[in-house]
């Protein structure tokens, strides 16, 4: 198994839920990037969403926007964020990275290219927001001969065959977007999102993690009684946005993850019967 089937199936037999946090690859700085990855594994993180900055982040709401944008002025490239990531390796063999961002550097690199480039860094999937499930066969292939997961997106208004494809082609997880929109929004609606991840969940294995709009304990709590963890990003960049130092930006990015932490494991018996 792949380190994200790994963390996943530990969890699942411990009966907690993931916790999944995303930063920007270069924001608040270039340096302190690997930094704050140690730091949100030290405060609970199970999987590392890394956020490839690009010039137009159509799914990100402006607090991830103007992050992409500052991380781009400091040169935070493709090849800069690998080199994050084998920095991160150095330290750390367990934690799965997955690089989220669009499919336009996939095309402009090659995908066989692109695919070879972050497994040779030690990233273990790829989240593509402009890659609907029915065009991705061929990215799924070539991604997977490299040892890469392509994670797939599920959302308020996939239909009931949409879903079951997903669950289909799933590999490593399923990430439910909680309502339709730009990430950072407030409009969360825990019993809607808990009927829908049910019925994303159908009877397939793969697990579901839910994210947009999961800006702290409680949200996350309530968001994660249906799923098998929680994508925190938007709250999480904001929180860093004023650290002036790598040191800085570690310890906040740790202060503001440990709660989340806290709370869904105390809420992890009750969560893991839901989930039966």
């Amino acid at each position: 198994m792949g380190r994200i089937q790994t963390r996943f199936a530990r969890l699942r037999a411990s009966g907690r839920r993931a916790l999944v946090p995303f930063i920007t690859a270069g924001d608040p700085s270039l340096e302190a990037t690997v930094p704050v990855m140690h730091a949100l594994v030290g405060a609970g993180a199970d999987v590392i969403e890394l956020g490839v900055p690009f010039s137009d982040p159509m799914a990100d709401g402006p607090v991830i926007q103007h992050s992409s944008e500052r991380a781009l002025a400091r040169g935070a490239g493709l090849d800069r964020v690998l080199a994050m990531v084998r920095e991160f390796r150095r330290d750390d063999a367990d934690t799965p990275v997955v690089f989220m961002g669009y499919l336009n550097p996939v095309e402009v690199r090659g995908a066989g290219r692109y695919a070879a480039a972050l497994a040779e860094a030690g990233v273990d999937g790829t989240l593509l927001v402009d890659l609907p499930p029915e065009e991705a066969a061929d990215y799924r292939g070539t991604f997977a001969d490299a040892g890469l997961d392509l994670i797939l997106l599920a959302a308020p208004t996939s239909t009931a065959e949409r879903m079951a494809l997903l669950r289909q082609q799933a590999a490593g997880y399923l990430y439910y977007v909680s309502y339709a929109g730009v990430t950072g929004a407030d409009r969360l609606d825990s019993c809607q999102a808990a009927e829908r991840l049910r019925e994303l969940r159908g009877d397939g294995t793969v697990p579901v993690v839910v994210g947009f709009g999961i800006r702290d304990a409680g949200s996350a709590v309530r968001m994660s009684a249906r799923a098998d963890g929680v994508v925190v990003g938007s709250a999480l960049v904001q929180a860093m946005a004023g650290a002036g130092t790598p040191d800085q930006a570690a310890a906040l990015a740790a202060a503001f993850l440990a709660p989340l932490r806290q709370a869904l494991d105390a809420a992890g018996g009750g969560q893991a019967a839901a989930l039966r």
